[in-house]
């Protein structure tokens, strides 16, 4: 899943936010993960940036820390837009569950644009807001 987001053009900071956090390693596994993923502009309204984002105090600015945050944009299996959309809430590998309405994601902090990008370990939905747990 890193080596897809690494490819893209669209997911620096998410990649830097991985590295920084140290979940590299878990979101590289074998196990099947499907990640919600904001792009770089869904982080700006967080003023963070792929330079910045070791530098950014997340439980200020949002209430939970960086790994927090990012395991709540990651749901165990591989699961496709259809089994996303169709529910009601997810669970994450934060623990929390994200509420799911269509395509929209925890009543507008971010919305699916893109769907079902298949990597070796899992899917990638992209979206465009930094999901707060």
């Amino acid at each position: 899943i890193v080596d897809v987001a690494s490819a893209a053009d669209d997911f620096d900071v998410l990649v830097a936010a991985v590295q920084e956090a140290g979940l590299v390693d878990a979101l590289n596994g074998n196990r099947q993960l499907t990640v919600f993923a904001p792009t770089d502009a869904a982080f700006d309204d967080l003023g963070v940036t792929a330079d910045n984002v070791g530098d950014v105090d997340f439980e200020a600015a949002v209430g939970a820390s960086l790994a927090e945050i990012l395991t709540y944009h990651v749901v165990p299996g591989r699961r496709k837009e259809e089994s996303i959309v169709g529910e009601d809430r997810v669970p994450t590998l934060n623990g929390a569950k994200v509420a799911v309405d269509g395509t929209d994601l925890n009543d507008g902090q971010a919305e699916i644009v893109a769907t079902d990008i298949s990597a070796s370990n899992g899917f990638v939905h992209v979206i465009d807001g930094v999901l707060r747990p």
